[in-house]
């Protein structure tokens, strides 16, 4: 598995912009599908983002289509989230994911692998 280390988060004001960033160790992470979830206080874990392994291919969350995108570097062994237009219900715990056998990115369910989450507080 990989180790995933987000960064990037912080205070922002509402209809300001954020990028998160998601570094990977390990040498297969090229062969990751990644994915980016969400977990407001006192709500589960939420789907946001997901992105193939080659970066072809991206899917959104309803939720906050059109406010932001998923992109990757594989050189870097990172993976980004770019967030705009934010809103204060968009404040939240970002995490990042990964699994090598998610092969359908419309379908991001339990990824083998999770970072420690980066805090995302927007204000009004």
């Amino acid at each position: 598995q990989v180790q995933l280390v987000e960064s990037g988060g912080g205070l922002v004001q509402a209809g300001g912009s954020l990028r998160l960033s998601c570094a990977a160790s390990g040498h297969t992470f090229s062969s990751y599908s990644m994915g980016w979830f969400r977990q407001s206080p006192g709500k589960g874990r939420a789907f946001v983002a997901a992105i193939s392994w080659s970066g072809t291919a991206t899917y959104y969350a309803d939720s906050m289509k059109g406010r932001l995108t998923i992109s990757r570097d594989n050189a870097k062994n990172t993976v980004y989230l770019q967030l705009n237009s934010l809103k204060p219900e968009d404040a939240a715990v970002y995490y990042c994911a990964g699994d090598p056998l998610i092969a359908n990115i419309h379908i991001f369910e339990r990824p083998s692998s999770w970072g420690q989450g980066t805090q995302v507080t927007v204000s009004s």
